[in-house]
């Protein structure tokens, strides 16, 4: 049984064949889905769409890049939302130096504030950072606590960026990116523990190989563990498997 940690399965990118999508991955034997929010409104349709569905979870989140317009008052209504018994997790959050316009004071601010809050609602975080490792890192220790921990989302670091990453008690979460030729993911899964890994698609995003130019969507979460598994020198089967167990232990849900 297979699992999608991060898949953004209630975009609008879905809205004409959602049914159609949640079909292929249950065929593929993907078992858990976590949905994560970017803002107020996308955390609230991550909830609405985990209600509908047993095995999808929400979590709620504030993208760095969705961090222009937001006010005291949606951050309230984010602590509000952290509540509902379908969120798993706080994400997704973090930094993003990647385009010119990028708020950074905002995106500490805001990045400060979704730590704090996950550690009040005592959930872990999924994080986002692109181009900010130094920032990321740093933000993290400062608003460390005892009860931190999460996952990479998306990890694009190498191998000492991931290794940061677990003594701060984070897990690795693999995206279709290892399929691509030139990726150098390969060389970090090797370098972890199969227990230190998990596995996303980042959906609509990323299609892994032998997907490459269409839209991803959960059931593609199969051909990162297929590789992971090639990497490793593993049967497919302890990986997905092994990254069961680690995603329910990390979002406390049923691994049934």
């Amino acid at each position: 049984m297979f699992v999608d940690i991060h898949a953004h399965l209630s975009f609008a990118d879905y809205d004409a064949d959602r049914s159609d999508v949640v079909a292929r991955l249950k065929e593929q034997r993907v078992s858990l889905v976590v949905n994560p929010g970017t803002n107020v409104q996308t955390s609230r349709d991550a909830i609405a769409l985990a209600e509908q569905y047993e095995f999808v979870y929400a979590n709620v989140g504030l993208h760095p890049n969705d961090v222009h317009q937001i006010t005291d008052d949606d951050f309230h209504t984010l602590d509000a939302l952290l509540a509902h018994q379908k969120v798993v997790a706080v994400g997704e959050i973090g930094l993003d130096y990647h385009y010119p316009d990028a708020n950074i004071p905002k995106q500490h601010q805001c990045f400060r504030e979704m730590l704090r809050l996950a550690k009040r609602h005592d959930l872990p975080v999924v994080i986002h950072t692109r181009e900010a490792w130094d920032d990321t890192f740093k933000i993290m220790q400062e608003e460390s606590s005892s009860n931190l921990r999460g996952a990479m989302h998306c990890f694009s670091g190498g191998v000492e960026e991931a290794k940061k990453c677990l003594a701060l008690g984070f897990k690795i979460s693999i995206p279709g990116i290892i399929t691509f030729k030139k990726s150098t993911l390969p060389d970090v899964v090797v370098a972890l523990d199969i227990e230190d890994l998990l596995t996303e698609t980042d959906c609509p995003y990323l299609a892994p190989a032998p997907h490459r130019g269409k839209r991803n969507e959960p059931s593609f979460v199969v051909e990162v563990a297929k590789k992971i598994a090639a990497v490793k020198g593993l049967a497919v089967e302890t990986v997905a498997e092994t990254v069961r167990q680690s995603a329910a232990e990390l979002f406390a849900v049923s691994q049934n």
